[in-house]
């Protein structure tokens, strides 16, 4: 098959963006297509356009809605780089931030200047975000003053806001009914928080956990990676997502493992000093079992979030003194911004930047709507 497509960086990510028209009409069949065009499974990716590694393996599938109040409807997919696996269950901020761009370009919505806003309706979350893009000329503006930290240059800033996004995934803000749980691990017992705000995340202390909360990405031992994970595990299992046995598998996204510490100087990865009046929190993700290198922006409103409930393991690292939250991450510092409404949280809004890097064709190694065709004639003939 040859197949239109756009590569497109979203924040600190990079995906293919797929016309909802041009995929396989048996959604069967997308695990597979998915897998085909990013070269899965292979840790290199070398057969596709993966760039193997977990912020590059990301797809976005896009359509014009005819939902109300929606521009466009965006369908998230992690493709696993090693294990034949996609991972519909979330969502990505990141990927999130290049879907308003997309959609204006593509002409699935029309250029407003000097900002067209974009209403995107997540499929795997069943939320809403809002994308408020810089327009110019009739195109979208690329250029402009705003950085992000792990993103070479700068670029126009794309504001995202996360609209009552608790319960993404699991349908409950506390999946378990409880701001903070105790497990046994095979270190002994320790405190999670298991959020859901975007995309679920379990939270632990990294003092509990041996780490100094500073580490960056290169500088954690494989013993500690499968400590970490046997946590993420357990949370997953307690989200009801999958047994602890088999989470890195069948759930190997989601929930997210962080690691949150109190605000303290820092050497982030660019060689910069961070110091500890410049950060609320000092917060390391995991990305599909390996550390992110900077972090993922449903991460970060669900960390803001939790830094305004009470008794997480958040929360009691947090002194909340604005409205605006200072996260240290390995790459920098990305700031949150929350819009309270009668003291509870209406929406969460972040800064991004986005572009196109390429748009042409992509060929796969199967012909995946003939596939669909003979799955429909089959169908057919047997009712």
């Amino acid at each position: 098959m040859k197949v239109p497509v756009v590569i497109m960086r979203g924040g600190t990510s990079k995906g293919v963006f797929l016309h909802f028209d041009h995929m396989p009409t048996d959604r069967l069949l997308w695990e597979d297509f998915l897998l085909d065009i990013m070269g899965s499974p292979d840790r290199r990716q070398i057969d596709g356009l993966g760039g193997a590694n977990s912020l590059t393996s990301k797809a976005a599938i896009i359509k014009k809605s005819d939902l109300k109040e929606i521009d466009v409807e965006y369908t998230f997919a992690q493709i696993s780089i090693e294990n034949q696996l996609v991972d519909f269950k979330g969502n990505c901020g990141n990927i999130s931030s290049a879907v308003g761009p997309y959609a204006i370009e593509q002409g699935l919505v029309p250029a407003i200047e000097p900002i067209t806003t974009v209403k995107i309706f997540n499929t795997n979350t069943q939320k809403v975000i809002i994308a408020e893009v810089e327009v110019e000329n009739g195109k979208v503006k690329t250029e402009g003053s705003c950085t992000v930290p792990g993103v070479p240059g700068t670029g126009s800033p794309i504001y995202l806001s996360f609209t009552r996004s608790e319960g993404a995934v699991t349908g409950k803000l506390f999946p378990t009914g409880n701001p903070t749980d105790i497990i046994e691990t095979t270190k002994g017992s320790i405190p999670i928080s298991i959020i859901d705000v975007a995309n679920p995340l379990v939270f632990v202390r990294a003092q509990d956990i041996g780490l100094t909360g500073v580490e960056l990405p290169d500088e954690y031992s494989q013993d500690k990676l499968q400590e970490l994970e046997e946590i993420r595990s357990r949370a997953a299992e307690m989200c009801q997502l999958a047994t602890k046995e088999e989470a890195t598998i069948k759930s190997p996204a989601v929930p997210k493992m962080t690691i949150v510490s109190s605000p303290t100087d820092y050497i982030d990865s660019t060689g910069i000093k961070r110091e500890s009046s410049e950060v609320d929190l000092v917060i390391r993700m995991m990305s599909m079992q390996k550390p992110h290198q900077a972090l993922a922006i449903t991460g970060a409103i669900c960390t803001t979030a939790a830094s305004f409930l009470n008794n997480t393991v958040v929360s009691d690292l947090v002194t909340i003194n604005q409205d605006v939250l200072r996260l240290g991450h390995p790459s920098g510092i990305m700031e949150t911004k929350v819009d309270l409404v009668a003291g509870h949280i209406e929406a969460i809004k972040v800064v991004r930047t986005a572009r196109i890097i390429l748009e042409g064709h992509v060929y796969t190694k199967k012909n995946y709507q003939l596939l669909a065709n003979i799955v429909e004639m089959e169908k057919s003939l047997t009712s």
